[in-house]
């Protein structure tokens, strides 16, 4: 899984749909005081700016989402999408320098 943690701002939401999720309910996320369990198929949003964390008690079947990030540019001037452009760069190379990085299509 992956250790609590917030990406204290309000910049985006996240949403995850489950691709591989082993059987029973065994992997989870905390998303503030909400626990939810992914389904094949099934997404869930929710926003990073509250603490989270994945967890999976599987030791035989992994857990693969499809993982998204929607960028709240709606009321965003040409200059801030730009620095939150420049501040998802650098968490990808923050990811990416933390071994928890996988290329995004």
């Amino acid at each position: 899984g992956i250790p609590l943690h917030s990406d204290g701002n309000n910049m985006w939401l996240t949403c995850q749909m489950g691709l591989k999720v082993p059987s029973g309910e065994k992997a989870h996320i905390r998303v503030g005081p909400e626990t939810r369990h992914w389904e094949e198929g099934k997404c869930l949003l929710y926003d990073t700016t509250y603490e989270h964390e994945t967890f999976n008690a599987s030791e035989d079947e992994e857990r693969i989402v499809l993982h998204v990030d929607f960028f709240n540019t709606l009321a965003m001037t040409p200059m801030e999408i730009e620095i939150v452009e420049y501040v998802y760069e650098m968490r990808e190379k923050f990811l990416k320098a933390e071994n928890r990085y996988t290329k995004r299509a």
